[in-house]
């Protein structure tokens, strides 16, 4: 730990949460997000409306998180900020902001990762939280990305899975949206499931070849299931709600756990870290505990502040290229599909 006090104001702008956060030294002194309700309307994010819900958050959520973490502009050591991947309207405001900032206050300016930053998370500074050892396998999983990932360093990681069309978060929310349930559907699936039976309905796990993961046709397989219940029972998702959800969930937490076992045995990693939005889901997290007991995993599960996204992540991904110098120009551009 350096003896100076590395300040790091981060941004996080990628999707439809406006979120800053202040680091001191890997350690959080605040972490403020705005979330937008706007799109719960239209059972989804409206990229327009979250790029304009960012441009009028932004300055009040940094504003709030300096406040709280009683830093003032000039005691900042560097702007972190989302450079991508994410919705291109969204970056643009994060971007153009921390350009801004890091201008004025002539202080560096640095670029992070959104998906290497849901990794990262697992190092912020926290009492009783362990910190997994290099190399490990993360499995990133949000509305947006289905990955397996081999961590061998702090900015050394490679993709060895990934989907092949819909991501894992996609999957739950549309299944959601068949059921019925409102936007964002998958932690209602999650919650139904936990009183429901998992085994009282049978759905298929695709066959990809390798590491990969693929959710297209596994949402088709409950459209198709649903359409034909209610055509002979109009009443069946209301009377099998739970049952429904508990299958769907129990079966997509299985396509995820068969991946990431054959992961383990052909890297001989076992130690598994999680991270992304869908890393909230309890059943999930069930399952990789269940699995350090079964087949001797060491498995890290991040706080659920730090599953969605958030600018806590982006603050400890920026601290660490703070400490090797890895300072962006102005160069720098928003990238809405930015790989490793």
């Amino acid at each position: 730990m350096p003896n100076q006090k590395i300040n790091i104001l981060a941004i996080e702008s990628s999707c439809d949460d406006t979120a800053a956060a202040v680091l001191c030294n890997g350690k959080i002194l605040a972490n403020i997000v705005a979330t937008q309700e706007v799109h719960q309307q239209y059972g989804g994010v409206v990229p327009e409306l979250a790029s304009r819900a960012h441009q009028q958050n932004i300055v009040p959520v940094i504003h709030q998180a300096l406040a709280k973490a009683n830093i003032d502009k000039k005691d900042v050591s560097a702007i972190a900020f989302t450079r991508g991947p994410g919705l291109m309207g969204s970056l643009l405001v994060g971007t153009s902001f921390a350009k801004s900032l890091s201008m004025g206050l002539n202080i560096p300016l640095i670029e992070v990762n959104h998906m290497q930053a849901h990794i990262l998370a697992h190092f912020i500074e926290e009492e009783d939280f362990e910190k997994p050892e290099f190399p490990f396998l993360a499995m990133t999983i949000s509305g947006g990305h289905t990955q397996i990932v081999l961590v061998s360093d702090y900015f050394k990681m490679e993709v060895i899975g990934e989907t092949i069309d819909d991501a894992v978060g996609e999957a739950f929310d549309k299944s959601a949206k068949i059921l019925g349930l409102p936007y964002p559907g998958g932690p209602l699936i999650d919650k139904y499931a936990q009183e429901g039976d998992p085994k009282a309905f049978k759905f298929p796990k695709p066959k990809v070849d390798g590491l990969n993961f693929s959710f297209s046709g596994f949402k088709t397989a409950v459209l198709y299931f649903v359409q034909r219940e209610t055509k002979n029972d109009p009443e069946f998702v209301e009377k099998n709600l739970k049952d429904i959800c508990a299958s769907i969930q129990y079966t997509i937490i299985g396509i995820l756990m068969d991946k990431l076992k054959k992961a383990v045995k052909e890297t001989g990693i076992n130690q598994v870290a999680i991270a992304g939005g869908v890393s909230a889901n309890s059943g999930i997290r069930k399952a990789l505990k269940d699995a350090e007991k079964k087949w001797g995993w060491k498995c890290y599960v991040p706080k659920f502040e730090y599953t969605t996204d958030n600018a806590a992540m982006i603050g400890i991904a920026g601290y660490h290229k703070f400490l090797k110098k890895d300072f962006a120009d102005f160069s720098v551009t928003a990238q809405s599909r930015y790989k490793f």
